[in-house]
């Protein structure tokens, strides 16, 4: 097994590397570019410190207006990743002048309704995941966003990391051929008080985690035709959660299989995400991790046939390379990778892999 290297990935993918959202320019125009002004509301979301913390290192594309918290008990209890930032009403920061964006990490049964009030102010949005429980008002909000030429961004975490940008664009070349299968595992093990508190959305362990590999496996294979979801109860005397599911994606010529738990010890280890096509195959284990397993048929780029071990850049961070890449879109230097008919695939994915009803 051949260990491809930092310098040997940049040296094979020297175009493709380009491209990557962590890659940045010295350039004097792009320091003379003008900030974009973004807030934050909420910080209920798990997500929501991390990603207040990576925008806080974006500081040549973004300056940060201010950070909202209207529950009074989180808004005395701001961590460390807020020191410094200005807290403010939800009002202030929807009329600050010269807003164009916010970042919405309130709780997931308040991301919905306030992400359409920040649509409604007329601003672009990064918005954590998942986007409600239902289609009908995920579809109102893609609907308003799409009206008035705005840019949403989603929060999943396997976007902008190096490694899945690597297979996507590996499928997008060709490299894989056709893909007749893909195979996801997001699994984790959680306490008590997490279960209690998870048990509140009927979709369990797929609409929490699952959903992640959900969006990587769209990307890779599209709108599926058909979704068989299983789901079981590990302890049904002592909570609803619904902490063990499976769900099948069907497609004319491929076949999906997407796995999530919060039961799992070691679950993140396991974490997985692999596609397998006629001419080659892409394997991710851990999730998360730089390193993974390409098979090849025939030697693409520097890649050589046969099984090889690349180890890729990290780069910066995902939400990072997110941010970057949100500045980008809105400043009209690129169009956005994921347009509003992915969101709406992915969310309507999410949902039937969850077993929720879809009308």
């Amino acid at each position: 097994m051949n260990a491809v290297d930092r310098r040997d990935f940049l040296t094979t993918v020297g175009a493709a590397a380009a491209s990557l959202p962590f890659t940045t320019s010295n350039s004097r125009a792009d320091d003379k570019k003008e900030r974009i002004k973004i807030g934050q509301i909420g910080t209920g979301h798990a997500h929501a410190s991390g990603v207040f913390s990576q925008l806080r290192q974006v500081t040549d594309d973004f300056e940060i207006a201010g950070i909202v918290e209207n529950d009074p008990k989180r808004r005395k209890e701001l961590g460390d990743a807020y020191q410094g930032v200005k807290l403010i009403s939800e009002e202030q920061l929807l009329n600050t002048k010269g807003l164009q964006a916010v970042v919405v990490e309130t709780e997931v049964q308040d991301l919905l309704p306030t992400a359409q009030r920040c649509v409604e102010a007329d601003m672009s949005i990064h918005l954590d995941k998942p986007a409600g429980e239902n289609l009908a008002d995920c579809t109102q909000l893609l609907d308003e966003v799409g009206r008035r030429k705005l840019h949403l961004q989603m929060g999943y975490i396997y976007r902008y990391h190096t490694a899945m940008q690597f297979c996507y664009k590996a499928v997008a070349d060709g490299w894989l051929g056709d893909v007749f299968e893909v195979h996801a595992v997001m699994s984790k093990k959680v306490n008590a008080a997490s279960r209690k508190y998870l048990s509140r959305y009927a979709g369990g362990s797929m609409f929490e985690i699952g959903c992640h590999v959900i969006d990587a496996t769209v990307r890779v294979l599209g709108k599926p035709e058909k979704i068989t979801a299983h789901a079981r109860q590990t302890h049904p005397d002592r909570d609803e959660l619904v902490d063990n599911q499976i769900a099948v994606f069907d497609y004319p010529s491929a076949i999906a299989s997407v796995r999530s738990t919060l039961i799992e010890y070691e679950g993140f280890a396991r974490r997985q995400f692999r596609v397998c096509g006629e001419f080659g195959s892409f394997d991710l284990q851990p999730l998360g991790g730089q390193k993974f397993q390409l098979a090849l048929e025939k030697p693409s780029g520097d890649f050589e046939k046969g099984y090889q071990e690349v180890t890729i850049p990290k780069g910066p961070g995902v939400f990072v390379s997110a941010f970057k890449d949100m500045a980008a879109v809105l400043r009209g230097e690129k169009e956005n990778d994921y347009p509003l008919s992915h969101e709406l695939a992915v969310h309507e994915a999410i949902l039937r892999a969850s077993g929720y009803s879809v009308s």
